[in-house]
């Protein structure tokens, strides 16, 4: 893909997606800005624009629009599910209004092509492999707020594709459960993957696993998010949504499994706690559409995904002493 010399804007510069996917931007020659809120980039990638800005402010969103021919909204106020479980409302009110102020101002600023980042939250509870179609009104109730909040922008991005008499260009990418480096590693904030990497790390024995360790979900390591918002920016042009993910269902006491196999820490003893938060027991996920419309293959398996992720934190871990 020829990305040389695109003027691209990457919202959440500091963010987990963002921050690798700026540097592969960087890599393929283009003109990239990316927008800070209250972090700075842990790795600030050369020659990029970054600006400290409030996406919330409509004026700070049509300064970082202007001038720019793509935009990837990969900004959010995210976290774990405690905080999921807890005080719901804190994904509710911001990105709903980040999203409407970032589509409004790239609009007037005349973007050619946005992608917005969503998430399989805006999917119901099933038994089979959800396809595109499959979203509609209904969410697991642990992800009804968010749900509605990624829904609802969806359906924004839509408005204005498909909707107003200058349209502008809208991708929909719907990801699996991302990991790899730069997530989150905080307890309070941390998703399973980059919780259990901490504790494994931390050598913790017992080591305290939240639910009973059955959830069915669908990982994904984070270059193959890249590689996916590359390829859709480069070969969409028209209104789409797509899944982003492995494909390949696997349960939290197999990927623990691993983990622990891959650190030498197979004598560890689990307790699994089914009084703690959890989120959806059970998500399988089609990505036949996404490998039909862009050529998406996912490149990095769990494993390998795993030993790069653990290697990557533990390099951060040194840089911060």
């Amino acid at each position: 893909m020829d990305l040389a010399g695109k003027k691209i804007l990457v919202t959440g510069g500091a963010g987990f997606v963002g921050s690798n996917l700026i540097p592969r931007l960087v890599a393929a020659g283009a003109t990239v800005r990316a927008t800070l809120f209250q972090r700075d980039p842990a790795e600030p990638a050369p020659g990029v624009e970054y600006l400290r800005v409030n996406l919330e402010n409509p004026a700070d969103c049509a300064r970082v629009c202007a001038g720019m021919e793509w935009v990837v909204l990969a900004a959010a106020n995210s976290s774990g599910a405690a905080v999921m479980a807890s005080t719901p409302l804190v994904h509710l009110t911001p990105n709903l209004v980040m999203n409407a102020r970032m589509l409004e101002a790239a609009h007037a600023a005349g973007v050619k092509k946005l992608l917005f980042l969503s998430s399989n939250t805006v999917y119901p509870l099933t038994d089979f492999a959800v396809k595109e179609t499959d979203a509609g009104y209904e969410f697991y109730e642990s992800y009804h707020i968010v749900g509605w909040m990624k829904r609802f922008s969806e359906v924004m991005c839509e408005m204005y594709a498909a909707h107003i008499r200058q349209p502008m260009a809208t991708i929909v990418l719907r990801p699996g459960n991302i990991f790899g480096p730069h997530d989150k590693f905080d307890p309070q904030k941390s998703k399973v993957i980059a919780a259990l990497i901490r504790r494994i790390v931390e050598r913790q024995n017992p080591l305290e696993v939240w639910g009973d360790g059955h959830d069915l979900k669908d990982f994904i390591y984070v270059d193959d998010i890249v590689d996916a918002i590359v390829l859709a920016l480069a070969r969409l042009d028209a209104f789409t949504t797509l899944n982003i993910a492995s494909g390949r269902p696997v349960t939290i006491r197999e990927t623990l499994a691993t983990m622990l196999r891959l650190e030498g820490q197979t004598h560890t003893e689990v307790l699994y706690d089914a009084t703690k938060p959890t989120m959806i027991p059970r998500r399988l996920i089609d990505i036949s559409h996404a490998e039909a419309t862009i050529g998406f293959s996912p490149r990095v398996s769990l494993e390998e995904g795993l030993r790069r992720t653990f290697a990557w934190y533990r390099r951060a871990l040194a840089a911060a002493r």
